[in-house]
C-alpha cells in the first residue's frame, strides 16, 4: 500500500514538473533572473552601509556628483526589476512556443504587444509603470500562455500569409505571423475596451485584487513558508527537483514581495521597517544554505562525526561535495550519499529546513534581524549572502551562523545512525 502510494506520488509530481505550461513559466522566470539580480544589486549599491568613515556611496557621489550615483542605480532598476511583468510576458510566450516547435520570437513579441494594450494609461497618456513590474506578474503569465496558445491554433489552421520559395527565412516567419498577430491584437484590444466599459477598472486591477494580493498576503506568512519548505524537500527526497517543480508556483508570489521591499529600501526606508518577511531571498539565504536541505550543515556534521576514518564513504562524499556546497550546489551530496530514498536522512532533510524557516521568520518578524531587500545569485555563499540580502547587516550573518549550528546539531545523530547502520551491514557481509 505504501509503495503504491509512493509510486503514484512520484508519478504525479513528475507529471506536474514536466507539464508544458508550468515548464514555460519556470523557464520564463529563470531567463530574467540575471536582470532581476542586477537590478537588485544596483539598489543595494545605492544604499550600501558605511563602515565607519569608509562610505562607498559618499565616495561615488564625490566622483559622479551628489545624487548622480543613485541615478545610475535607479536607471538600472527601471530597466530590470521595474519592468519584470513586461519581460515575463515575452519569456513565457517564447518558451511555450519553442516547446510546440513554433516561432518563439513572434509569439514573444505578440505577447508583449498584447500586454502593453492591457496596461492602463495615466492622465498624460503614458503607460502606468506600476503594472509593468511585479504587480503585473499574474497578468503577464496569463497573457504569455493564452497568446501563445492562440498563435499556435491560428498557425495550425493555416491562417497565414505564405511566401514563395527563395524568400529569406526571417521574412517568411514575419509574414506567417502577420495575420495571427492582427487577429490576436484585435481580440486583446476589444477585450480591453469591453472590460474598461463594463467593469470600470483594468484587468490588472481585477487580477491583482482577486488573486495576486490575497496570495501575496498568504505567502508572507509562517505557515505558507513552512508548507513551501516541506513540499520542496519532500519532492527532493523522492529524486524530483523540488525547486523547479514548485518554482513556477511560488515565484509569482514571492518576487513581488521582494520587489516591494527593495523599492522601499531604495526610497530610504530601513531594512528593519520594510513590510515583507517571506521572500525568495529569505528562503535562499537563511533556509537553503548549501542548497536544499541546508546540506552545507550536513557536510559539516559528517566531518565532525567521522574524524578518524579518513576513507569512510560518507567522508569521501563530503570531501567531494564540499567545494560545490559552498556555492549552494548540492546534487553531489544528494545523489552521492545518497539522500534520495534513504530513510535514515528523510527526517533531518525535511526537519532542518522547516525548523530554520521558523527560526528565521521569528528573527525577521520581531526585528532582531533586518528583512531581505536584495536578490543575489543563487550561488552566493552563506555568510556573504546573509550580509548582503539584509542590506549590509552583520545580524544577517549571525542568523545564518545560528541556523547552521541548529542544522548541524539536528544532522549529527542521524549521521551517527547512518554510520552504525553501514557498519552493521558490512559486518553482516
Amino acid at each position: 500500500m505504501n509503495q503504491t502510494f509512493m509510486q503514484k506520488f512520484i508519478e504525479i509530481a513528475g507529471r506536474i514538473g514536466s507539464q508544458r505550461h508550468l515548464v514555460a513559466v519556470r523557464d520564463g522566470f529563470v531567463a530574467i533572473m540575471p536582470l532581476i539580480i542586477i537590478g537588485s544589486l544596483a539598489i543595494l549599491m545605492n544604499n550600501f552601509p558605511a563602515f565607519g568613515s569608509f562610505d562607498v556611496v559618499a565616495i561615488l557621489n564625490n566622483i559622479f556628483g551628489e545624487g548622480n550615483w543613485q541615478t545610475v542605480g535607479g536607471s538600472i532598476w527601471n530597466a530590470t526589476f521595474a519592468v519584470i511583468g513586461l519581460l515575463i510576458s515575452f519569456t513565457i510566450a517564447y518558451n511555450l512556443a519553442k516547446s510546440y516547435d513554433i516561432d518563439g520570437l513572434s509569439a514573444g513579441l505578440i505577447s508583449i504587444a498584447s500586454y502593453i494594450i492591457l496596461v492602463p494609461v495615466t492622465e498624460d497618456f503614458g503607460l502606468n509603470m506600476n503594472w509593468l513590474g511585479a504587480q503585473g506578474l499574474f497578468v503577464a503569465i496569463i497573457v504569455g500562455l493564452i497568446v501563445t496558445e492562440l498563435f499556435r491554433m491560428l498557425l495550425q489552421a493555416n491562417i497565414t500569409i505564405k511566401m514563395p520559395e527563395g524568400v529569406p527565412e526571417g521574412v517568411t516567419r514575419s509574414f506567417a505571423a502577420l495575420i495571427p498577430a492582427m487577429i490576436i491584437l484585435a481580440f486583446v484590444g476589444l477585450f480591453q475596451a469591453l472590460i474598461t466599459v463594463f467593469v470600470g477598472i483594468s484587468i490588472f486591477e481585477v487580477i491583482f485584487n482577486a488573486i495576486q494580493e490575497p496570495l501575496q498576503g498568504l505567502g508572507n506568512t509562517l505557515p505558507a513558508a513552512m508548507v513551501v519548505s516541506f513540499l520542496n524537500h519532500l519532492l527532493w527526497f523522492f529524486g524530483l527537483h523540488g525547486t523547479n517543480i514548485i518554482g513556477s508556483v511560488i515565484e509569482p508570489v514571492y518576487l513581488p514581495l521582494i520587489e516591494q521591499n527593495a523599492n522601499l529600501f531604495q526610497q530610504g526606508m530601513s531594512a528593519f521597517d520594510v513590510p515583507n518577511v517571506v521572500t525568495k531571498p529569505f528562503l535562499d539565504s537563511f533556509v537553503f544554505m548549501g542548497g536544499s536541505g541546508t546540506t552545507i550543515a550536513l557536510l559539516i556534521a559528517i566531518f565532525i562525526v567521522i574524524r578518524r576514518e579518513k576513507n569512510h564513504p560518507y567522508r569521501e562524499v563530503a570531501k567531494v561535495s564540499a567545494p560545490a556546497g559552498l556555492f549552494n550546489i548540492n546534487e553531489p551530496v544528494i545523489f552521492g550519499l545518497p539522500i534520495v530514498l534513504n530513510p535514515i536522512f528523510l527526517i533531518p532533510f525535511i526537519l532542518v529546513p522547516v525548523t530554520l524557516t521558523v527560526i528565521s521568520y521569528i528573527a525577521l518578524s520581531t526585528g532582531l534581524v533586518p528583512k531581505t531587500v536584495a536578490i543575489l545569485p543563487w550561488t552566493t555563499p552563506p555568510i556573504l549572502s546573509g550580509y548582503l540580502v539584509t542590506g549590509g547587516s552583520v545580524r544577517g550573518i549571525i542568523l545564518q551562523l545560528i541556523n547552521l549550528a541548529v542544522a548541524v546539531t539536528i544532522y549529527i545523530p542521524f549521521i551517527m545512525a547512518g554510520v552504525r547502520a553501514m557498519k552493521e551491514k558490512m559486518g553482516g557481509q
